[in-house]
């Protein structure tokens, strides 16, 4: 049996990125519009910081506006929510994201609640949630948006697939179970209390894992051919006293089993800022009530 394909999210992502800035550069000549998105860091969090600085840096890059506010760890709640209804307030601005984690003393459900649903770019607002779950229109997390774009280029129709989804996180898990249901999958949503676990993992045609721990998911949980999506991002110790990205699925074991795998680093990382670009394209096209581009690929 011949090695999985690899599901090449990164390149994936470049060709998304240039498909939103055709069509940035579109609105601007036939509408005068050009989406704005604001990105609000409090703190000095690293990795926070370097995810702040690539998202800027692919805002402009698509020819969107990108406003950055970059507040002290001592900013209290009360100093945020002032600054995100300002954003809300703001025609230039189509898309908030408040950057997580946020420090020990704001709420950051309080901070979500406040931010504007129709810019609500990130996907969590509970009134977007709620709209995903119903089958409306909604801005819909980044992460699990890239996973399903990526599963139909390399599957095409998804109705009737067997989808597990092992993780139960508002973030990735729950989003992504209700747009595969969208697509008429038939899912399974697993977690660490599922009785048996790998059993449920070798129904799957379609397995994602995003629970966050390195390697969990082995090669013998996987239905040979399966397409498997890897979401973990976890840093191990590596040769030499270096870290490096694992994901959490063994991916070494997994390659010999699976159809299709997308590899870590370089499979949905990537499409997590592409989709936060598309989702700010699609919430500048609502706020002016012209028609969101279809960015499928």
């Amino acid at each position: 049996m011949t090695d999985a394909s690899i599901i090449d999210g990164k390149a994936f992502a470049a060709r998304l990125r240039e498909r939103v800035g055709q069509e940035v550069a579109r609105l601007k000549d036939d509408a005068g519009l050009t989406p704005g998105l604001a990105v609000v860091l409090v703190g000095e969090d690293p990795a926070s910081q370097v995810y702040v600085r690539n998202k800027g840096k692919q805002t402009l890059e698509a020819g969107m506006q990108s406003f950055e506010h970059r507040l002290s760890e001592s900013t209290t709640q009360e100093e945020l929510l002032d600054l995100v209804e300002t954003l809300n307030a703001d025609p230039e601005v189509h898309g908030i994201l408040v950057q997580l984690p946020l420090p020990e003393q704001i709420d950051s459900a309080a901070v979500l609640d406040t931010i504007d649903p129709t810019k609500d770019v990130d996907g969590f607002h509970v009134i977007n949630a709620g709209r995903l779950a119903t089958g409306q229109d909604a801005l819909v997390p980044c992460t699990p948006l890239g996973c399903l774009m990526l599963l139909r280029h390399h599957l095409g129709d998804l109705s009737g697939q067997r989808a597990v989804v092992v993780g139960r996180s508002n973030i990735v898990g729950k989003p992504l179970a209700q747009l595969l249901l969208g697509e008429s999958c038939t899912v399974t949503i697993a977690h660490s209390r599922t009785r048996d676990l790998p059993a449920e993992c070798r129904n799957a045609d379609i397995l994602v894992a995003a629970v966050g721990r390195p390697k969990m998911v082995k090669g013998d949980w996987i239905k040979p051919g399966a397409t498997v999506i890897d979401v973990g991002i976890n840093r191990v110790e590596g040769e030499e006293g270096k870290t490096r990205l694992v994901g959490d699925v063994d991916f070494d074991e997994a390659v010999k089993v699976a159809g299709a795998i997308t590899p870590v680093p370089g499979g949905i990382g990537p499409m997590t800022i592409a989709c936060l670009l598309a989702n700010t394209l699609t919430a500048a096209c609502r706020a002016r009530g012209l028609p969101a581009p279809d960015l499928t690929l």
